[in-house]
């Protein structure tokens, strides 16, 4: 019969305070070790499945690509066409974020596209909007614009 202080209650004691430590360190050393590794403790070469669908992760894209000052002249000029040629008004080129060139090209883009609209439709205005954006901007832009950012 063992006492209160005696050696079996002491170990009683340290055994259920003791078990739950253990076996939380086990179960999270188990799975830290199984995700990110493969047999023998290699790298695993396929990322784990998610766990909901079994699939893999898809892979990570690629990096976006750099949008070139032509580009964002275009897009900008003709964003800004469409704008005029419905509102049938100008703003000040600064508050449009539009360099002075590029408030020229839109002014040229918005003067051709008018006409076109009353003889064959908002569709075919819009196509020469986009046409024509991109021909001026990237004439614009064909030396690169050294020197020069993109709102020059």
């Amino acid at each position: 019969m063992g006492t209160r202080g005696g050696p079996r209650f002491r170990a009683v004691v340290l055994g259920s305070r003791l078990a739950p430590v253990l076996l939380a360190g086990v179960l999270s050393a188990g799975c830290a070790g199984t995700a990110a590794t493969g047999p023998g403790g290699a790298p695993s070469p396929t990322p784990p499945a998610h766990p909901a669908s079994g699939r893999s992760p898809a892979p990570p894209s690629p990096s976006p690509r750099v949008t070139s000052p032509a580009e964002l002249c275009a897009r900008a000029v003709a964003y800004w066409a469409r704008k005029v040629l419905d509102d049938d008004t100008y703003g000040d080129y600064q508050s449009m974020g539009l360099s002075n060139t590029q408030y020229e090209i839109l002014r040229r883009v918005v003067a051709a596209a008018r006409p076109i609209r009353q003889r064959q439709g908002t569709d075919a205005a819009q196509h020469l909007i986009d046409r024509q954006a991109r021909t001026d901007c990237a004439e614009r832009y064909r030396d690169g614009a050294s020197g020069k950012g993109p709102w020059q």
